[in-house]
Formats: C-alpha cells, sequence, structure tokens
C-alpha cells in the first residue's frame, strides 16, 4: 500500500479494495440463499424454518472468527504501516491458527447443544428433524467457512482481493452444483444441501492454502512464537465483532422464539425469506467494511487520522446510496420475491407486508456498521462495541419483545428500522467527540 495514493484519491482505492470483498461476500452470501432456495422448493418451509432456527449458532461462529480475525487483521495492517513486516507476519499466522483451534471447539461443544435448542422452541417433528439432519453437518462445514474468511482478510490486506474473489466464485459454483445434485437428483434433502456446503468450503480452504505457500508478498504460512499479550489485544480490538455477531445470534433466537409463538414455522419461513435480502445487504456493508478496514489501519498506523477519518465518511455515504437503492429495487418486486422460495400463500402474503417496513433500516445500518469498522481499525474498541452492543443486542432485544406485543406480526418488521435509527444518535455522539479530538 502507498499512503500518498490512498491521500490523492481515496475513492479509487476505497472502490479497489471493496468491490472485490463485496462481491466476495455476497457470493457468499449466495451460498445461502441458493441453499434456501433448494431447501423451499425441494424440502419445503419447513426445511426454511430449521434453517432458520439454527442460524444462532451460525452467528456463534462467525462471531469468534470476526472477533480473532479481524482484531488480528487491524493489528497486522498496523504493524505493516510502521514498517515492522515481520511483526505483521508473526500475526497472521498466531490469527489463523487461534481461528481453527477455537473454530473445532465450539464444533465439539455444539454437538450437545442442538437438543436443547429444539426443546427450547418446541420445534414441529418435521421442522425438528431437518434441522439436526442439516446442523450436524455444518458442525464440519461452519469451521471450513470461519477459517476460509480470516484467510480472505489476509489475502486483501496482501494487496491481492482478486484472487479471494476468484474462490468465491468457484466456491458458490461448486456448492450450487452439488446442491442441485443433492436435492434434485439424489434426493438426500437437507442432509445433502449440509454436505454440499461443506465440501465446497473445504475446497476453497485448499486453494487460499495454497497462495500463501506459493503466492503471498506479504503474509507467509509458518512457525510462529504464541503470544499471549497479541492474542488478547488481539480479541479486546475485534471483541465488538464478536458482541454484534453474538447480539445478532441472540436477537435472532428472540426473533424465532417470539415468532414461533405468534405463528408458527409460516412466520420463521416468511422471517428467512425477508432475512435473505438482509443478509445479502449486510454482506454489501461488511464488504465495504473489510476493504476500507486496511486502509484506514494503514493511514492511522502511518499517523494520517484525517486521512482514516475520510475514508470512513466516504464509505458510509456509499452504504446508504447502496441501502437506498436495494429498498427501491425491493419494493418494486417484493410481490414476486416470496414465490422463488415457497409455494404456500400464507407465507408469500407475509413476505409482501413485511418487505416495506423491514427493509427501511437498509437506510441506516450501514453508517453505523461502517464507523463500528473504523473504530475497530483504528484500535479503539471501546466505542465500537458500545454500536454494536446497542443495535444488536440492548435496543433491538427491547424492539423484539415489546413491538410484537403492540403490534403483532407488523411490530416483528418494525423491530430493524427502530433499532437503526435509535443507534444512529449514539454513532453520531461519537463521531462528534472524534471531530473535537481531530
Amino acid at each position: 500500500m502507498n499512503l500518498e495514493e490512498i491521500k490523492g484519491n481515496p475513492a479509487k482505492k476505497i472502490m479497489e479494495f471493496s468491490v472485490p470483498a463485496i462481491i466476495s461476500m455476497m457470493l457468499t452470501a449466495f451460498i445461502t440463499v441458493a441453499d434456501g432456495f433448494f431447501m423451499g422448493n425441494y424440502v419445503g418451509k419447513e426445511g426454511i424454518a430449521a434453517v432458520n432456527l439454527g442460524l444462532p449458532i451460525v452467528y456463534l461462529y462467525l462471531g469468534v472468527g470476526l472477533m480473532v480475525s479481524i482484531g488480528g487483521v487491524a493489528m497486522a495492517g498496523m504493524c505493516l504501516g510502521g514498517g515492522d513486516r515481520e511483526g505483521s507476519n508473526q500475526i497472521f499466522r498466531q490469527t489463523i491458527a487461534v481461528t481453527a483451534l477455537l473454530s473445532l471447539i465450539i464444533s465439539c461443544a455444539m454437538v450437545f447443544g442442538l437438543g436443547p435448542m429444539l426443546l427450547v422452541f418446541k420445534a414441529e417433528r418435521e421442522v425438528g428433524r431437518y434441522f439436526e439432519e442439516y446442523y450436524r453437518i455444518m458442525l464440519l462445514a461452519l469451521p471450513a467457512m470461519v477459517i476460509n474468511s480470516s484467510l480472505g482478510m489476509f489475502i486483501r490486506g496482501d494487496g491481492n482481493p482478486q484472487f479471494y474473489l476468484k474462490v468465491t466464485v468457484l466456491n458458490v459454483v461448486l456448492n450450487v452444483f452439488m446442491d442441485y445434485g443433492a436435492a434434485v437428483c439424489l434426493g438426500l434433502g437437507a442432509a445433502g444441501i449440509a454436505l454440499s456446503s461443506c465440501l465446497s468450503a473445504l475446497v476453497s480452504m485448499g486453494c487460499l492454502f495454497w497462495y500463501f505457500l506459493k503466492k503471498s508478498e506479504i503474509y507467509h504460512l509458518g512457525t510462529f512464537q504464541f503470544s499471549w499479550r497479541l492474542c488478547v489485544r488481539g480479541i479486546l480490538n475485534g471483541s465488538s465483532e464478536f458482541i454484534g455477531e453474538m447480539s445478532t445470534g441472540i436477537a435472532m433466537f428472540a426473533y424465532n422464539f417470539v415468532i414461533m409463538r405468534m405463528t408458527g414455522a409460516d412466520g420463521v419461513a416468511a422471517f428467512t425469506i425477508i432475512g435473505y435480502t438482509a443478509y445479502l445487504f449486510g454482506m454489501v456493508i461488511v464488504g465495504f467494511g473489510q476493504g476500507a478496514s486496511p486502509l484506514i489501519s494503514f493511514c492511522y498506523g502511518a499517523r494520517e487520522k484525517r486521512a482514516a477519518a475520510e475514508i470512513r465518511s466516504r464509505t458510509s455515504r456509499y452504504v446508504f446510496g447502496a441501502g437506498a437503492a436495494v429498498l427501491a429495487v425491493m419494493t418494486a418486486l417484493r410481490g414476486w420475491y416470496g414465490g422463488l422460495f415457497v409455494s404456500s400463500e400464507e407465507v408469500k402474503a407475509m413476505v409482501e407486508e413485511g418487505m416495506l417496513v423491514f427493509m427501511a433500516s437498509f437506510l441506516f445500518s450501514g453508517i453505523n456498521s461502517i464507523t463500528s469498522f473504523y473504530f475497530t481499525a483504528t484500535g479503539r474498541a471501546f466505542e465500537s462495541a458500545v454500536i454494536s452492543f446497542a443495535r444488536g443486542l440492548v435496543i433491538l432485544l427491547a424492539c423484539i419483545f415489546v413491538l410484537p406485543a403492540l403490534f403483532g406480526m407488523k411490530g416483528v418488521w418494525m423491530a430493524a428500522p427502530v433499532t437503526e435509527v435509535l443507534t444512529l444518535g449514539i454513532t453520531v455522539w461519537f463521531l462528534c467527540r472524534e471531530k473535537q479530538v481531530l
């Protein structure tokens, strides 16, 4: 990375780093949507509901992976900006090792957690069967997915986001092809769809490890000296991402708990289908955040704080524009969208009704998320954690339990936009404080 190039044309650099990341994240998210398409059309609405009930498990993996990886990438980027190439490499190696170890520990623990989750939700018999079929295999796939994501962040820091994009395309093509074979040709149902995700993730992992063995210019696999100080510092620095993902997992648990008691599997299926749009847009935000973070860390490490703030400001404007565009497009397509996944008229009606209200959150969620990424990238974990904690847990949980009690299913759809608007006040307050410092 070149500091003068970043300062001279920040918009170009943001797009250069973010667009491949956005495409990669969107393609990764498309795997989930494709799984939902095959699950809904070849297993049924109960299959979609079963997958959604287990999303808190997925967010647990994502939270731990992002906590270790984003904290590690930020520290490695600041080391690189300060000229310490070997120190940056040590952080890279330790980050990947810790990510892999924690992911495997979670899988071992979750083997015993699937049954109790079903008891809490009081899931219908078919939903429970699909849940166990799918997630017992996903406990093998999810560690591979988390490690792949971590490796991808360092590939971007290495200045070669295009390679990770190619691997992601390969992952998507393999996954969709195997989904079709498992669900349509072989009739393997939920277990086959999960197995497809597992196999495609393992192939992608092999490609990514090859990159760091043969192609990387900065980061290289090898031995390292484990440092508790770096480990704790990285975890603390990435703690806001952990809080954000875990909060999302807890919120998803709460959503499912409330909806299952209000409308049963139909409501959960409708919420899941709308959630695919939110998930795809969330990947746009994460792509912008992951693309901008190395630039922000590099500028901040080089003591160019105003340049780092400019990158944050520009990126926030971009995600606001993206949110407005998605809202406009999906408003026009909301009547057609639900039918992609299910044939149930009741579920399709719920999707059409909930879309407009829920997606209003897209106008504000990007600004809140990018600001949280910014504070993480500059080593200010407290501010980032407060934003993540507010929008992902405290305010959101209050909305999930209060608004549906007042407005029924409409209250379920209102929870996200009300949360993002209230969190925006906290975000603006932190940024106003920073302007006084800068």
